[in-house]
């Protein structure tokens, strides 16, 4: 057990794709029990943490954490890029008993950590001076390529989050001219992330080891990044070592780049687990000559330091830097939880009933109207008044504001179970409720590269077929009209004994999008196996995980689990439909179209009335063509015209 100086211990974790670095702060800027899970021997995140609780056994209950994450943290919703865990941060806070749960991206922990290391944490590549009060840039390579950046202001600083990896590759020279030019003929969007990564490191051995004339390589296995470190450093291996060499290159580019675009005075600080590896090698390497190769801005970047962490617990560091913030903001001891639980003996029997049910269930207190409070804590509505003007509070929608500004993160709407006595009202809530966090979380969850991909196969094909079955088969019928007014030759299938059938008579060239929330039917599977068969692009809109999604070539996931406790299927088809009306849209984008076809597809795919089109209507200079016809009298007889 370990020594508190806090009121209680603080738990702060750093998590990639592959590891979980956990420890506990026992008072500012102290950490102890430092341990390292691997994400791989956990089902899920919660999973993890109480595996390293159990290990660590603090002295007292741990109720405030902060995660730096490699990922986006936008809401409440997280998806890990490089791992299949995912989470809602408020459920997890509850699961874990916390009362505040921090959940960053690492790099924006990492920036936060910067003006709190000591110059023994770490270690200057090159020349320039650090100017005082000035941006400072970071960025690192492991398991992604992170990016963040701090911004000084008159009492604390400012950390950015950013994706800035994902900016696309720009070659400097021959060497990754050939880089770039094998990685594309995998990947239609090749990103700095793609290269500067853990996985990244085989594909750049790959392009280096093809021949020019063809594109082809030797038929030996490619080393994974572990094995091509220990190659170069251990063994000297030339290849490898070359591997290396246009690695760093590429990193000087990637911090020069975000030195000019910052104006980063305040230094540039490279963490990440493959610059730590190479120790001094890096700093001998071409990073620092790339870094200062900015032509006419030459003179600029040279006065700009760069720095490599040192220290591996700056993340952690940084994490617990972020949430020692958000405690001092709201006050130690002030939230509207503690307030609630030092003054629950002295509340009436009945009151006490009411804090019970917000202490065990806060963030569904948040979302439920008075009568469904009173009901779960058993109470008169007056007595849920009296509870909060106990508190201070002017009223219920005084009490609500306060316990959300308490509540870590993002003040979402989460699940609300629908009841058999809710009243209409209170059954339109609920509803509206659950659809816009399911919206939110499949918004979170869809990945731009499956969306650009999936659209480029289907502005390539020259059909589209829609295959679908049972409650789903009116969102193929929706997907058929949207791109029928676009013009697109397409048909949708939805009887089982005709979907295999239909699959038979496609051809290389055509598109078949299937869409199934359980992706498990065997008809639908029989379909896509043959339309593969047959050469056509198969394109799933189904759950991740899904029989479907491991038949398709390209799958946008939709993961949602209806409530099955309705006999309806309702919030799964709004978000399938909602995925067709992004691909719809972004056609009608791709392909040009303007004047009335344009408006018509963007105020259909927004939810708006269609206006009447006319099949005579062309852009200037241009005849209606037979497409423009057919979309306009598919239109036209669609608003019964």
């Amino acid at each position: 057990m370990t020594t508190v100086d806090f009121e209680s211990p603080r738990l702060v974790a750093d998590i990639d794709g592959a590891r979980a670095r956990f420890a506990l702060e026992i008072r500012r800027g102290v950490l102890r029990q430092t341990m390292v899970l691997a994400c791989a021997a956990y089902p899920d995140f919660v999973s993890a943490v109480r595996a390293y609780l159990a290990r660590a056994q603090p002295a007292q209950p741990v109720v405030h954490a902060a995660v730096a994450i490699a990922n986006p943290v936008v809401g409440d919703w997280v998806q890990m890029t490089n791992h299949d865990w995912q989470f809602s941060i408020e459920q997890a806070r509850d699961q874990l008993g916390l009362t505040t749960l921090v959940v960053v991206n690492d790099f924006t922990a990492l920036a936060s950590a910067i003006p709190k290391l000591g110059r023994e944490q770490l270690r200057q590549v090159g020349g320039g001076l650090v100017r005082e009060n000035s941006v400072l840039a970071v960025l690192g390579a492991g398991t992604g390529l992170g990016v963040s950046g701090l911004v000084p202001g008159e009492q604390a600083w400012t950390s950015l989050g950013s994706e800035g990896g994902h900016c696309a590759f720009a070659p400097c020279d021959a060497r990754e001219d050939r880089i770039l030019a094998h990685v594309r003929r995998r990947f239609a969007h090749v990103s700095f992330e793609r290269l500067l990564s853990s996985s990244g490191l085989p594909l750049i051995h790959e392009a280096l080891a093809c021949d020019d004339r063809d594109g082809s390589a030797e038929a030996t296995p490619t080393p994974d990044a572990a094995q091509i470190l220990s190659r170069a450093l251990e063994d000297g291996d030339a290849h490898c070592l070359e591997v290396l060499d246009a690695f760093c290159c590429m990193l000087g580019t990637v911090a020069a780049n975000l030195a000019v675009t910052l104006g980063a005075f305040g230094g540039v600080y490279i963490g990440g687990e493959i610059v730590q590896r190479l120790g001094e090698r890096f700093d001998r390497s071409g990073f620092r000559a790339r870094f200062e190769a900015k032509g006419r801005f030459r003179a600029y970047v040279s006065g700009i330091p760069t720095f490599v962490i040192t220290d591996e617990d700056a993340a952690l560091r940084g994490a617990a830097e972020i949430l020692d913030t958000q405690l001092r903001r709201v006050g130690p001891g002030s939230s509207l939880l503690d307030r609630i639980r030092r003054a629950r003996d002295a509340l009436t029997k009945a009151e006490r009933r009411v804090a019970d049910r917000v202490l065990e269930m806060p963030r569904q207190v948040l979302n439920e109207p008075i009568a469904e409070i009173a009901r779960l804590a058993d109470v008169s509505q007056p007595t849920v008044i009296r509870f909060c003007r106990s508190l201070g509070c002017e009223g219920l929608s005084d009490f609500k504001l306060r316990l959300a500004s308490g509540l870590a993160g993002s003040v979402a709407v989460t699940h609300s179970q629908v009841r058999d006595d809710d009243s209409m009202l209170e059954l339109g809530t609920k509803v509206l409720d659950n659809t816009s966090t399911a919206i939110r979380q499949v918004r979170e969850s869809l990945g731009e590269e499956a969306l650009e991909q999936a659209l480029e196969g289907l502005l390539r094909a020259s059909r589209v077929e829609f295959f679908a079955l049972s409650h789903y088969g009116m969102v193929a019928q929706d997907a058929h009209i949207k791109f029928l007014r676009l013009g697109v030759p397409s048909g949708v299938h939805t009887d089982a004994g005709l979907l295999r059938p239909a699959a038979a008579v496609l051809r290389r060239g055509d598109a078949a999008v299937f869409i199934s929330a359980s992706g498990s039917a065997t008809d639908l599977l029989e379909a896509a196996e043959q339309a593969r068969a047959q050469g056509a692009v198969v394109i799933a809109i189904t759950g991740s995980h899904t029989p479907l999604a491991r038949r398709a070539d390209l799958t946008l996931v939709v993961d949602h689990a209806e409530d099955q406790d309705t006999p309806l299927v309702m919030i799964s088809r709004i978000l399938y439909l909602l995925v067709i009306d992004v691909l719809a849209l972004g056609m009608a984008l791709r392909r040009g179209l303007h004047g009335p076809l344009a408006q018509a597809a963007a105020t259909r795919s927004a939810g708006l009335p269609s206006p009447p089109v006319d099949a005579t209507e062309a852009p200037a200079g241009e005849a209606a063509g037979p497409d423009s016809a057919g979309v306009a009298l598919a239109h036209w007889s669609l608003h019964g015209r």
